[in-house]
């Protein structure tokens, strides 16, 4: 795999899924990633961008999210932007606790966690880096 870089600026709104969801067949398909790492690339990166989404920018139309994809040797690695004020991420409750099974929300973290290789946060929250090893 070639290291190469790819950029995109989206709006923060949930039609802007649609355009990860390509962004990241791109990506995928340029780099040669397989179906099996290729579902949960998609799962964890669309997480983190429906996050920045809706927590972090809070469909604010004036506020942007930015996405990159980096490949280097067999890892890929995706930063995820947003402009809002950053939340805590040491402190998420465990969606898989009995208390929090029932709840709508909660499950972006964790399914990026356990999805991903790695998960970072900067700024407070508002930049999360998922790292994808050994794709090819």
């Amino acid at each position: 795999m070639v290291a190469s870089t790819h950029k995109i600026q989206l709006e923060s709104n949930y039609q802007s899924l649609s355009t990860v969801e390509k962004f990241i067949e791109e990506v995928c398909e340029e780099n040669n990633i397989g179906e099996n790492n290729f579902g949960n690339i998609l799962v964890a990166v669309t997480e983190a961008v429906n996050n920045a989404i809706q927590h972090g920018n809070r469909l604010d139309p004036t506020k942007k999210i930015e996405m990159e994809a980096e490949a280097i040797g067999s890892a890929i690695q995706f930063k995820i932007s947003d402009q809002g004020k950053g939340f805590d991420f040491s402190n998420i409750p465990d969606p898989t606790e009995p208390q929090n099974l029932e709840k709508p929300n909660g499950r972006g973290v964790f399914l990026m966690k356990n999805l991903a290789d790695a998960v970072s946060f900067e700024e407070n929250g508002r930049i999360v880096h998922l790292k994808f090893n050994a794709i090819n």
